[in-house]
């Protein structure tokens, strides 16, 4: 087992880079432009197909798609139909072949068995391609939608989280890798003595089992994790295998980097088994004037009105307290008092600190992906800027969010890739087939297993 400041494996061919798909793109006015076709929305399926394959074609390691039960914010300000993206990741297979299909899905607002079932369906539907981005969602408006007056307490989600993966574990390992003997002969199709029901009684949840579904291609979906609050690292530690995170800085993202990796490790979990992928907003230009005179268009056709009163509900202020012209209020809440996004809240706060912002530029910063990393240069830069956070230990790779889909992935997949491939840093054609195999992981062995083999994770 690794130290934890260990880089981990970054043989040629290691970074790892996953495609995160929202409608029209990442940057909220990318709808706006001439070139965006009215279908390029979250509730299109073609479109998500042909990014899809776009990607697979460049590839990525895999695609994923955010997600959250409820409508949420203005709909006047960008697209805002989503379909469920466990569904479409049943579109996605069957168009696609060997890229990865990540889908969020809540454990606030699921039940473990469903949700574990869903997730083993589309193991085996793409042929072992599943990733689970698990969440615990934030939001009063969504809790209403489940009877409740208000969300639960940030800590007593993350408890729920961590009781209902325990509980998914279970279920995923309930049948054993050669339970099903199909022996004509004799008459029987499954060993019976096999499959392993849970038989779980915690704090949150009561779970007989087994699964009705037999033991899936990766043996669970590969996990991951994109909160970066005390708790949210917590869980990481305990459960993720790619976490997905945000920073605007070099220092900050070797921090977070260090830390993540120490507590995998104080979790008796080898640090090298988490791939850690900060999300970057890539603005592409033959020159550098040309990405930013980009990047200005997309910023020039943000509503500030409609993204001030988004800004608001995050920093949880009335908005006639954000003047558009001036910097954020001295007075605003600890991250202590947020019940919500915690460690996004405390980004976009030190940000707008440390830059000394005006509400507006601050909303300009945001626009382009809601305070994750914005790069606006040439391909060249783009790939330096990677390479540095891979090489500095920020990194094992990243979450690319393109501004705008599908032109922005395209000149990433075009342009930029080719760059790391010169580099020895990406991959030219696919190693393996799952999921797990793409971010070089192995397939873990069921906690039933009579002579489990060695597995990556916990």
């Amino acid at each position: 087992m690794t130290t934890p400041t260990t880089r981990g494996d970054h043989r040629p061919g290691r970074l790892h880079l996953n495609a995160f798909l929202m409608s029209s793109g990442h940057h909220e006015a990318s709808w706006r432009l001439p070139e965006s076709a009215p279908d390029a929305t979250g509730h299109h399926i073609a479109h998500l197909q042909r990014l899809a394959r776009i990607a697979e074609a460049g590839k990525l390691d895999s695609v994923f798609f955010a997600d959250g039960p409820g409508l949420q914010g203005e709909v006047g300000r960008r697209p805002a139909g989503v379909l469920d993206p466990i569904v479409v990741l049943t579109a996605l297979a069957v168009v696609t072949e060997r890229i990865g299909l990540i889908a969020t899905a809540s454990t606030t607002y699921n039940a473990p068995y469903n949700l574990a079932r869903r997730f083993a369906s589309i193991d085996h539907v793409s042929a072992g391609r599943a990733g689970w981005n698990v969440v615990t969602t934030a939001g009063p408006d969504i809790a209403r939608n489940f009877g409740l007056d208000d969300q639960p307490a940030h800590a007593v989600r993350y408890e729920r989280a961590a009781e209902f993966l325990e509980v998914a574990y279970k279920l995923w390992d309930s049948w054993e890798d050669d339970a099903i003997v199909a022996d004509k002969e004799s008459g029987v199709w499954a060993d019976a003595a096999r499959i392993h029901h849970p038989e779980h009684a915690g704090t949150h949840f009561s779970v007989a089992g087994a699964l009705n579904v037999p033991r899936s291609p990766q043996g669970r979906p590969l996990i991951v994790q994109a909160g970066s609050s005390q708790d949210g690292k917590d869980l990481a530690a305990r459960y993720a295998e790619a976490v997905f995170t945000a920073h605007q800085t070099l220092g900050d993202a070797q921090e977070f980097y260090r830390d993540l990796k120490s507590r995998t490790l104080a979790a008796g979990r080898d640090p090298e088994h988490v791939r850690i992928l900060p999300g970057i907003v890539p603005v592409i230009g033959a020159t550098e004037a040309e990405a930013q005179a980009r990047e200005r268009e997309l910023d020039e056709l943000i509503q500030p009105e409609y993204a001030r009163g988004h800004l608001a509900r995050l920093l949880r202020v009335d908005p006639a307290d954000l003047p558009l012209d001036r910097e954020l209020p001295a007075d605003l809440p600890s991250e202590d008092e947020i019940e919500g996004a915690k460690s996004r809240y405390t980004l976009i706060v030190r940000l707008a600190r440390r830059e000394r912002l005006t509400v507006r530029q601050l909303i300009g910063r945001l626009g382009g992906g809601r305070g994750h990393r914005t790069l606006a240069g040439t391909p060249e830069q783009i790939a330096d800027a990677l390479q540095e956070w891979y090489d500095d230990g920020a990194a094992d790779g990243f979450n690319v969010m393109a501004p705008v889909l599908p032109s922005g992935l395209e000149q990433f997949i075009d342009h930029v890739l080719p760059i790391l491939r010169d580099r020895g840093l990406f991959r030219s054609e696919y190693e393996g087939t799952t999921l797990r195999e793409h971010y070089g992981l192995a397939r873990p062995a069921s906690r039933y297993a009579t002579a489990p083999a060695a597995t990556a994770g916990i």
